[in-house]
């Protein structure tokens, strides 16, 4: 009874200081390498200093198209702010839509095409959308977001962020 109760024990303090241990592991952006629909190539080192938003979406995802003018304004409100959004379209996504509703809709920041699904691989391959990532100036992964973005709730992190980010430069 006793060696079962002490088995029990040293498992779970092994279970907990394995959990303690992986929360611990800084989960960072290191191997980004894309290439926007207007041909600009931005690489995971372009993104250090800056706070980074990487939204993935689709052109068929009705909480996607939803959300686009609040980036658009989120886009445009931190721009000049050390910050930068970036939009990658699904794989399954065809190409010709995206660049059509990039186009109609004035979207002012970067849009990239993950036709190969190296983008959402180095996200843990994501599969649902819209997913965002906030990554900090270190290129941290400081939150993940799944569905449509609250932006009363994004707005405080971001402005947050971004001020410890200019504060550390």
């Amino acid at each position: 009874m006793k060696i079962k109760k002490n088995i029990i024990i040293s498992c779970l303090v092994i279970f907990l200081t394995s959990l303690v241990l992986i929360s611990f592991q800084k989960k960072t952006v290191e191997n980004l390498n894309m290439t926007t629909i207007n041909g600009q190539s931005i690489r995971s080192e372009d993104l250090l200093g800056k706070v980074v938003l990487i939204n993935f979406w689709a052109t068929d995802c009705t909480g996607c198209i939803a959300e686009m003018p609040g980036l658009i304004k989120t886009y445009n409100k931190y721009k000049n702010q050390n910050f930068e959004l970036i939009a990658v379209s699904m794989f399954y996504d065809p190409p010709s839509r995206v660049l059509s509703f990039s186009k109609n809709n004035k979207l002012p920041f970067p849009v990239v095409l993950d036709i190969d699904k190296k983008i959402a691989s180095e996200f843990k391959n994501v599969t649902l959308t819209p997913t965002s990532f906030l990554i900090d100036h270190h290129g941290k992964i400081i939150n993940r977001i799944i569905g449509e973005i609250d932006f009363d709730e994004l707005n405080p992190l971001l402005q947050k962020t971004i001020k410890k980010s200019i504060s550390s430069s």
